[in-house]
């Protein structure tokens, strides 16, 4: 999860990604941080996002986010 917390962080420092739980609906994730997130998931986490996968609730926090990650870790 701090691998996570870290990417995340990156993209907007200024936002408690722990408890943040509508990075999407809230519009704290846009459209181009989401694609870079996935870049950077992939990257980190040796896991490919499929598209079916980029839905809002995946990416709302960082635990629904880590959920996919280990969730596609297992596939």
């Amino acid at each position: 999860m701090e691998k996570l917390i870290e990417i995340l962080t990156d993209l907007h420092p200024d936002v408690d990604f722990a408890t943040e739980e509508g990075l999407v609906d809230n519009g704290i994730l846009d459209s181009l941080d989401i694609v870079t997130l996935i870049t950077e998931i992939n990257d980190k986490f040796d896991v490919s996002i499929p598209a079916e996968e980029i839905i809002p609730e995946n990416f709302n926090s960082a635990a629904a986010l880590m959920a996919l990650i280990e969730k596609l870790d297992e596939e």
